[in-house]
């Protein structure tokens, strides 16, 4: 019997989302010879997370189902264990990385990969606290069904089991490294508002992520499908496609990945949204087939981006994400090149390939990061208000910022040398030490 992680890290308040997804591990196993380790990786405040701590509790038992709360303080643990077992250089800037005092996106997921590693589990499947299940007939729609159908296959054996097959013959002896869908509902970038103020500076503001030697009209498509997801159509019946998954078809937070997120990490960026959608274009440019399905996921915005702090906030993310830009789509189309040459004998992705595309983009000319702050600086003053001051504010940190993204992709870089030694040490270390913690004078456990 296969074990997989279903995974929940989050930051806001969430006990509805935690039992909801109670409810899908308990038809994962009444549906499949699985079992489940629901991973609740919490870092709220602590009353927040006692509050979650209560809702893993009330999970209805299974025997083939068992649950994980883990607060920052027991997941610092956990990788600090990890981090020394692995050996290797920098390990304090490793575990930094791994659990960093500032929002990161791609660290949050990248705890979730260690952490099931040491539960033996064969596949991770994350979903979001800021998301929820369609309902066909008033029965929750599931994603779960298509990626425990699919994932970790071989795409010959899984063709009779989708709804259409498009994959050249050449990748049908290749396993199922991801199954995915998207989302329906408001956007997943919290820009909406721009479009409805002024479509001029949405445009802008948004054809900022594509590479700078796009044509108009590339960019034009880029703006008019970016953040989208699935739209807004319901959940009908069920459609899957065996294919290369176009990374642009799927969201994080309705994703599941088996073998490619132990040989490769999500970039550990701070404040800096999209930083976790890496492995869905290494899937895609090294030719590991996927399965895309509709369960579409229903995203929905928590009050606390609406409110001026939040807003600011988001906002700087977003301009973060710009900057990250330059770098990674220098990386897509390098491993775009390389197709193939991603993957060793066995058909697994070489970290050493990916980290040294990495480290290459990392000495580009951020000249095009500058046009890209500048250009977003001067649409959000054109639309006035509280997007003026967020101007201010991405002026004031410009040089901070562009620092920043460059340290971002070395850093990931770093990660990605590292990240099979410390995926091995995950395997042999419990998630939950046995002997007492004693703490340095730093708070440190040791």
């Amino acid at each position: 019997m296969r074990g997989i992680c279903l995974t929940l890290p989050t930051n806001r308040p969430c006990a509805e989302t935690i039992a909801a997804l109670g409810r899908e591990a308990a038809y994962a196993v009444e549906h499949f010879d699985v079992e489940v380790h629901l991973l609740v990786l919490d870092s709220c405040a602590p009353a927040d997370a006692a509050a979650h701590a209560e809702a893993v509790r009330r999970l209805p038992a299974h025997p083939r189902i068992t649950a994980h709360h883990l607060d920052e303080a027991a997941q610092r643990d956990f990788l600090h264990r990890v981090v020394t077992d692995a050996g290797g250089p920098k390990p304090e800037l490793l575990l930094d990385l791994m659990l960093p005092d500032r929002l990161s996106y791609g660290a949050c997921t990248n705890r979730a990969f260690l952490l099931a590693a040491a539960l033996g589990c064969a596949s991770v499947h994350r979903r979001d606290s800021d998301s929820r299940y369609q309902t066909l007939d008033g029965e929750p729609v599931y994603p779960i069904h298509h990626e425990l159908t699919s994932l970790g296959r071989r795409a010959a054996d899984a063709g009779a089991d989708v709804t259409a097959t498009a994959l050249a013959p050449e990748h049908l002896d290749r396993r199922i490294a991801m199954v995915g869908a998207s989302f329906i509902g408001e956007l997943s970038v919290d820009i909406s508002e721009i479009e409805t103020l002024d479509p001029a500076a949405y445009h802008d503001v948004v054809s900022l992520w594509a590479p700078e030697d796009w044509t108009d009209e590339q960019k034009r498509d880029l703006v008019a499908e970016s953040f989208r997801g699935a739209g807004t159509e319901p959940f009908r019946g069920d459609r899957s496609l065996l294919t290369l998954v176009d990374p642009m078809r799927v969201d994080m937070c309705n994703i599941a990945f088996h073998d490619v997120h132990e040989r490769v990490p999500l970039p550990p960026a701070t404040d800096t949204i999209g930083s976790d959608y890496f492995l869905i274009h290494l899937v895609h440019d090294a030719g590991l087939p996927g399965v895309l399905h509709n369960r579409h996921i229903v995203n929905y915005y928590t009050g606390e981006r609406r409110t001026d702090t939040g807003f600011a906030a988001y906002q700087l993310r977003y301009a973060k994400f710009l900057l990250s830009m330059l770098y990674f789509n220098a990386v897509y189309a390098r491993m775009a090149e390389a197709g193939d040459a991603l993957l060793d004998d066995r058909g697994r992705v070489r970290a050493s390939a990916v980290a040294a595309l990495a480290r290459e983009s990392a000495g580009l000319d951020r000249a095009g990061s500058v046009r890209r702050l500048d250009a977003l600086g001067a649409a959000y003053r054109r639309l006035g208000g509280r997007y003026a001051e967020v101007a201010d504010l991405l002026a004031g940190r410009r040089e901070r910022l562009l620092d920043e993204a460059r340290r971002d992709i070395e850093d990931f870089a770093l990660l990605t040398e590292a990240w099979e030694a410390l995926v091995r040490a995950a395997r042999t270390t419990p998630v939950v030490r046995t002997t007492p913690v004693v703490r340095t004078p730093s708070g440190r456990p040791r």
